[in-house]
């Protein structure tokens, strides 16, 4: 059983975690004028940009965790855009009942989901994907920790 889930458990939950950002950045791609209007709402700059930007993040980074190429710094990627993502458009504050109680729940999703990254980023994809390949060597933010101590 632990064999089995220590093969399969990092796949699993990098290909949970890749099936959110890929459908939210799909999402975004194929309704740019809707997306930029949402970020446009709340006053940021450069509105069409950014959905563009965030749009490709999400496929990018979804598609790295899916095959697990570059795992550690796509979850860190991933992780670091979900920070102001969430501070931003996820903020209860000031909203009224229903619509605080929404976007409280949006933000408890995506505090786990950032769980889930930091996880990836601290130990790898596992056995199950290209970076665990012979010969293919892609290191991450625990990679560099390790090393570094070693120094």
């Amino acid at each position: 059983m632990n064999a089995i889930f220590e093969r399969f458990g990092p796949l699993f939950s990098r290909l949970a975690l890749a099936g959110i950002f890929l459908f939210a950045g799909w999402g975004k791609l194929t309704a740019l004028d809707a997306t930029a209007g949402y970020i446009g709402s709340i006053g940021l700059p450069a509105p069409g940009l950014l959905a563009l930007l965030a749009g490709l993040t999400e496929v990018a980074g979804g598609l790295a965790l899916a095959l697990g190429w570059g795992t550690r710094w796509a979850a860190l990627a991933l992780a670091l855009f979900l920070v102001p993502t969430t501070a931003l458009f996820h903020n209860p504050v000031g909203l009224e009942a229903a619509a605080a109680h929404a976007q409280q729940l949006q933000l408890l999703k995506n505090l786990a989901i950032l769980g889930g990254l930091v996880s990836l980023a601290l130990h790898g994809a596992g056995p199950l994907a290209l970076d665990g390949r012979a010969g293919h060597r892609v290191g991450g933010p625990a990679t560099l920790a390790r090393r570094d101590a070693r120094v």
